[in-house]
């Protein structure tokens, strides 16, 4: 079955998961979702990025409504019979770009926040759909801090100049915030990426790929945003290319294995990820969730799995800039043997 879930007022929440939600959608396990995801960031340039109904979301929604944290989630999505212990694999099959710009900010959160006398820029990138690839058209400095998600800045107050004339950058939608209700009580913040999934920000979550999470309340519930058109392992200034995406997804419980974080799978790559303030602790922890796949899912020897991650899998920073830092871990696929029949 497919199910439409727009972003409106009673479809989202925002900056948090909260496993005390109501869902805005029940489905069963393999059914399709079309479902918006919207940019926090629309406001940079609201008139290449915002459209009425995200105008009217962004109207609907109170300041003080948006905390803890800054991403727009649009759910939760209840999914039948996902119970705690099981894993919700979610296949992701399309992302749109619903407008050709997206924006770039480089934020008082990103990583050399000080190297640039504490200045915060936003670059505004479109799109060549027929090339895929995006460019920027215009930069400004932000007036001030960015602080209070989804601010409405009209450029034309600015004064914007040209930006990286010549440079094109490869477009490739994903989603930067994405997870099930964390078992804890009350508001988690979107910011953190965790066991849950959340601001994982990893470029790599993107159509063709396919999740897995640890389940943690019934239901799943289940809930998208953050969409990003392009960003580099790092998003060293803070964001990526934020952008609003219309996503197509395929849900569906597993109760055939487990795994203890986000599991990644891409046509490729075996994908684990590590989460710590401290990003020798992520290091630590994305290194252990490997050798956990191996040896749980793989069926290899703790010794096998040692020498295989040594000299097969690549180590990356995901992102240094959403207070609990990333590193993933990604192996091959081909270097595993053929599944016996």
């Amino acid at each position: 079955m497919l199910h439409d879930l727009k972003a409106t007022k009673k479809n989202v929440h925002w900056g948090y998961f909260d496993a005390g939600l109501a869902p805005a959608l029940k489905v069963k396990s393999g059914d399709l979702v079309q479902i918006e995801a919207v940019t926090h960031h629309a406001g940079d340039a609201p008139d290449l990025l915002m459209d009425k109904e995200i105008r009217q979301l962004f109207n609907d929604i109170p300041e003080s409504d948006r905390n803890p944290g800054v991403h727009i989630m649009t759910g939760p999505i209840y999914v039948e019979d996902a119970k705690v212990g099981d894993m919700l694999e979610v296949r992701y099959l399309e992302m749109t770009p619903r407008f050709l710009y997206g924006s770039n900010l480089a934020a008082n959160w990103g990583y050399l926040y000080k190297e640039f006398g504490e200045k915060e820029r936003v670059t505004i990138y479109q799109i060549d759909p027929h090339s895929n690839q995006a460019e920027a058209v215009f930069a400004y400095d932000y007036p001030g801090k960015y602080l209070t998600p989804g601010k409405i800045t009209d450029p034309g107050t600015c004064t914007c100049h040209p930006a990286l004339t010549g440079f094109r950058i490869p477009v490739r939608p994903h989603l930067g915030t994405a997870g099930v209700a964390p078992d804890v009580k009350g508001r988690v913040s979107t910011i953190p990426p965790g066991l849950h999934g959340g601001n994982i920000d990893n470029w790599r979550i993107g159509a063709g790929a396919t999740m897995f999470y640890p389940v943690a309340v019934d239901g799943a519930l289940f809930s998208v945003g953050d969409p990003h058109i392009s960003q580099g392992d790092g998003e060293l200034s803070g964001t990526a290319i934020e952008a609003s995406l219309d996503v197509l997804m395929q849900i569906r419980v597993r109760k055939d294995f487990s795994f203890t974080s986000p599991l990644l799978e891409t046509p490729k790559y075996w994908i684990v990820h590590g989460f710590d303030e401290d990003l020798n602790v992520a290091m630590r922890q994305a290194s252990l969730e490997m050798l956990g796949f191996l040896t749980d899912l793989q069926q290899t020897s703790r010794d096998d799995a040692y020498s295989l991650m040594s000299v097969a899998a690549d180590f990356a920073v995901t992102q240094v800039v959403d207070g609990r830092q990333g590193v993933h871990v990604r192996i091959p696929r081909s270097v595993f043997p053929p599944r016996k029949k």
